[in-house]
């Protein structure tokens, strides 16, 4: 590991990495390595989340691919040095900010969206000339050994390098000397990277989660929109990995009155989507392995929280298979209100006036994503000003992930940094400025130098900026 990370290293150090040429090349690369292995990559997603080849090309490949043409289609303005204003007071200079390649960079992947959380910050990573160490999550071990086994065929593998293991190999690397680092995973396992990157003075951008609801205020409105939100629900909470997944919708809230028409709609749009019952349940994922399909049956087993259970709820423990669940109403003191739930349990919380949403969403920490089905402007105001969240999405779910001209990322205990489009090649960079200056015109002070008279004309010069040349042409050297 210490002999790859200094070949890294070595490999900054010289220059490889910098030239436009060279991150365009590993990106059509990288590129092509998707487009020649779709079916193997479709073929490690069902092995490891059972996830079916058109869940598989929307939420990875398809994202991957046009992650990649984006970022090579806008490379050459990225990377170029940008203009900066310069007071008059320094007149005649110019400046300007160039980014720069971090250096030495490690990516932490998480097993949900096995390629698209290694390989799109991946892209940002090449795309602004460092050289990487990729760690995919052992939990998904058919997607981690395609990309240590083909990665090393497409891309410089003196610049770019996969390692396979466990959390003992991520230790491992923690105790190395990083330019950044970049994880994407639990709050839990964030902290751990947290406190090793401070022993080094290491920027990190955390990529968490958290419980992100989703507000219904639509159900009054036509028929056809409650339909459009009920139909957006479903999705945007079974779709991405059966709910295993950060922006998953975690729970929703909606006035008591309405509660009964949202439940019936949920119900037969998941019957409409994915089956009747858990025997023929299709286009949905599994659990990804044993210990969080017992941690998910765990959530069910409080009787409140059982008793609360208005459709599903049915396991098959053999194909690691929940079938979608509603509850109402579970305890707020249940765990299944308290923790991120990361799967096919969706509880639904009443209230009187929907405007307590407000209220509820901000007595817990900053989620990740607030979803908010409503046409009431003056709500989506309190909503934007009164709330805490990374994103805020009116009237959809998950869509914003595939923005690349939106920053993708999490506040307060959801994470922090950003990625995605040219949020990812920032995120991997350092803004260096720059201000270049002449010798000439300095001219000696003519007259006494009054301390008080200067010093008043200093200030204004500071207030007005053109008040810069009036220093200059009364003589008064600056010092």
């Amino acid at each position: 590991m210490e002999k790859s990370i200094a070949e890294l290293r070595e490999t900054f150090k010289n220059g490889g990495t910098n030239s436009i040429s060279w991150r365009k090349s590993q990106l059509k690369a990288l590129l092509q390595l998707i487009n020649q292995n779709e079916d193997s990559i479709f073929k490690a997603l069902d092995q490891d989340l059972g996830k079916s080849p058109v869940e598989s090309y929307r939420d990875e490949v398809g994202v991957l691919k046009k992650s990649v043409t984006y970022t090579l289609s806008c490379l050459e303005k990225w990377v170029a040095p940008k203009k900066a204003e310069v007071p008059l007071l320094f007149f005649p200079a110019k400046a300007e900010v160039m980014p720069q390649p971090l250096g030495v960079v490690l990516i932490f992947s998480s097993w949900n969206f096995p390629f698209t959380l290694a390989l799109d910050p991946l892209i940002g990573a090449i795309s602004a000339g460092n050289t990487v160490l990729l760690k995919p999550s052992d939990l998904a071990p058919a997607c981690m050994s395609f990309l240590v086994e083909t990665i090393p065929k497409y891309l410089d593998n003196k610049a770019i390098k996969v390692v396979a293991g466990g959390a003992d190999i991520g230790e491992r690397l923690l105790q190395q000397k990083w330019d950044k680092i970049f994880f994407t995973g639990s709050p839990r396992v964030g902290r751990l990277v947290m406190a090793a990157a401070a022993k080094h003075l290491t920027p990190v951008t955390l990529e968490l989660g958290g419980k992100s609801p989703a507000i219904v205020d639509t159900l009054s409105a036509t028929p056809s929109k409650a339909k459009v939100t009920a139909k957006r629900i479903v999705g945007g909470k079974w779709g991405p990995c059966t709910g295993q997944a950060c922006i998953a919708i975690d729970y929703l809230l909606v006035e008591e009155k309405l509660a009964s028409i949202l439940i019936e709609l949920l119900k037969k749009t998941i019957k409409r989507f994915y089956g009747e019952n858990i025997k023929s349940l299709k286009s949905i994922s599994r659990i990804v392995n044993k210990h969080q399909f017992q941690r998910l049956v765990n959530l069910l087993k409080d009787p409140n929280v059982a008793d609360s259970i208005v459709y599903g709820g049915s396991v098959d423990e053999e194909k690691l298979v929940i079938e979608p669940t509603i509850l109402l109403d579970p305890p707020l003191d249940s765990e299944i209100m308290s923790e991120e739930i990361f799967g096919p349990l969706l509880p639904i919380i009443t209230l009187k006036n929907i405007e307590e949403s407000i209220d509820f969403i901000n007595s817990k920490s900053s989620p990740l994503v607030i979803y908010a089905f409503t046409e009431d402007e003056t709500f989506k105001k309190r909503i934007l000003s009164e709330t805490s969240s990374g994103t805020v999405t009116f009237n959809d779910s998950m869509v914003q992930f595939l923005c690349d001209s939106l920053p993708f990322g999490g506040v307060g205990q959801s994470g922090f940094g950003r990625y995605h489009g040219k949020y990812s090649f920032d995120t991997f960079s350092h803004e260096k400025s720059i201000l270049h200056r002449g010798f000439y015109p300095e001219i000696e002070p003519r007259y006494p130098p009054w301390t008080d008279f200067k010093l008043s004309f200093i200030k204004l010069a500071y207030k007005f900026d053109y008040f810069g040349l009036i220093l200059l042409l009364l003589g008064f050297k600056r010092s």
